[in-house]
């Protein structure tokens, strides 16, 4: 009995083998506690959002949303390795090949060393000019300032444990990283309410460091989530060995991580780069709103309630964008170990049942939103007018309608980006990122701002930066698909496979 219970337990905890195995059992083990900890994540952030919001109000929770995207390119510099790594890592496991996926996970830890440090250095000097840049409201400024440079302080703590645990879900071990996401979750939002919450407020041990508190409370967490995961993988010695000599760079280890990794990199720095110009244009919009006596609000007021309605809808959509994520990692690990087993078939019979989750999951999501969405914002808007909470709340939802079909589109298509990218094929998601995102949308939010400007909003009409959004959306899908159709990502393994085809 306690040998039964014993193997179940290293089944449920160990990495696991997707290379056997009916692929729905295998992603269904594989997703839910990969589900369960994006779901963890998205709940911190709703959390966060909350205190800030009821306790700083709509200025502090702007503040936040400002950053998001400046940290997001930032953060480039790491998720540049992670993806390479985390690829590699899942087509040597699936190969059986143990000196590789060693050698692979001991110089990955070097160069995340080396990329976190250069971005935090990076990100510290050019903070402060990159909000000016961007239009940053004055009234906020100040706190964003404080938040983004306390962010960039706890970046190789954030780089290790994203690295670290997207490591762990390419050798198949989705429940671990579960564990350890749950625990920085809780720690996260405990240290949240101590640090934000003012004395009056929390029995008289709150310290009420308002946005500095959150920062300070995220980055603490995620640097003992990465410490976990760092032990995690270091006593894994049946699977991986890190020690001195599988940690020494070499050129051709490093070599395919660069060449997976960093266009996906340049991927991500786009989609950062192109949310940061649409940010500066966010930033400027004003939103018309007249006070209890009719007269109509500062110049500031309305234009500080777009920044915070676009604060308050992406944190709905890190909720919508949720299976799309998610289904993307669970592709990309699939096929990773898939394609390294030398299994194409079964990789295809994989992306059928996974896009098929995606898709189910994600129309769930979206019911779930278009009928709970009003409540959603009321939770963490709680500005000091009654009047200025109603209409944020107002406009949060006018926009949020434009968006949810958006969502079942990503799930489609970061489907199939996910089984290309764990096939090994990155550069084809950064040609049609540059296409959609740069090439289309950017001009195209220009275009629209500059039609939609009339006396009532003088600098173009909200609903703009969310249809362009959705357009950049139904581009990608169609671009994926279509070079999915060719089947030239089959050809990008890092794994020299001479296996015959087999399901």
């Amino acid at each position: 009995m306690f040998s039964k219970a014993l193997a179940a337990a290293k089944s449920m905890f160990g990495p696991q083998d997707m290379t056997v195995g009916k692929p729905m059992s295998v992603m269904l083990k594989f997703t839910i506690p990969l589900l369960l900890g994006n779901i963890a994540q998205i709940a911190y952030n709703f959390v966060d959002s909350i205190i800030v919001g009821q306790y700083n109000g709509p200025d502090a929770l702007s503040a936040i949303g400002v950053t998001m995207s400046i940290q997001f390119m930032f953060a480039v510099f790491f998720m540049t390795f992670g993806t390479g790594v985390s690829i590699m890592v899942s087509q040597y496991f699936g190969a059986k090949d143990k000196e590789n996926l060693s050698k692979t996970c001991g110089q990955a830890l070097i160069l995340i060393l080396l990329a976190t440090a250069f971005a935090m250095v990076l990100g510290l000097i050019l903070s402060d000019p990159i909000l000016r840049a961007i239009n940053c409201p004055e009234n906020v400024f100040q706190n964003a300032s404080t938040f983004q440079r306390i962010m960039f302080i706890g970046f190789i703590g954030m780089g290790f444990y994203n690295v670290l645990s997207g490591v762990l879900r390419g050798l198949g071990d989705s429940t671990y990283p579960l564990i350890i996401l749950l625990g920085c979750t809780v720690l996260n939002i405990v240290l949240a309410i101590w640090f934000v919450a003012p004395p009056e407020k929390l029995w008289g041990i709150g310290l009420g460091r308002g946005v500095a508190g959150s920062a300070w409370a995220t980055v603490i967490a995620q640097t003992l989530s990465a410490v976990v995961c760092l032990i995690r993988l270091l006593r894994m010695k049946d699977v991986v060995t890190i020690n001195r000599a599988s940690m020494k760079l070499t050129k051709r280890i490093v070599g395919q991580i660069v060449r997976i990794g960093v266009p996906s990199g340049i991927q991500q720095l786009i989609m950062s780069f192109s949310f940061v110009l649409v940010q500066s244009l966010i930033n400027k919009v004003v939103i018309p709103f007249n006070l209890a006596d009719g007269s109509q609000a500062s110049y500031a007021v309305r234009n500080s309630i777009f920044v915070a309605v676009n604060t308050a809808v992406m944190r709905v959509d890190s909720v919508a964008m949720m299976p799309a994520q998610t289904f993307n990692q669970v592709a990309s690990t699939f096929t990773g170990q898939n394609i390294g087993a030398g299994k194409i078939d079964r990789v295809m019979k994989g992306t059928r049942t996974c896009l098929a989750m995606a898709v189910g999951i994600s129309a769930v999501v979206v019911v779930a939103i278009l009928v709970f969405g009003e409540s959603f914002y009321r939770l963490f808007i709680n500005a000091p007018d009654p009047l200025l909470t109603e209409k944020i709340v107002q406009v949060s939802v006018q926009m949020m309608h434009v968006m949810v079909i958006g969502y079942i589109i990503m799930a489609v298509a970061n489907t199939i980006g996910g089984v290309m990218r764990g096939a090994g094929d990155t550069m084809a998601q950064l040609f049609i990122m540059v296409a959609t995102n740069i090439v289309i949308r950017i001009p195209l939010t220009y275009i629209m701002v500059h039609l939609s400007k009339t006396p009532e909003y003088p600098e173009g009409k909200p609903e703009v930066f969310f249809i362009t959004m959705l357009i950049a959306f139904g581009l990608n899908v169609i671009a994926s698909c279509v070079y999915f159709a060719t089947g030239k990502w089959k050809t990008k393994s890092v794994v020299q496979q001479k296996l015959p085809e087999r399901v």
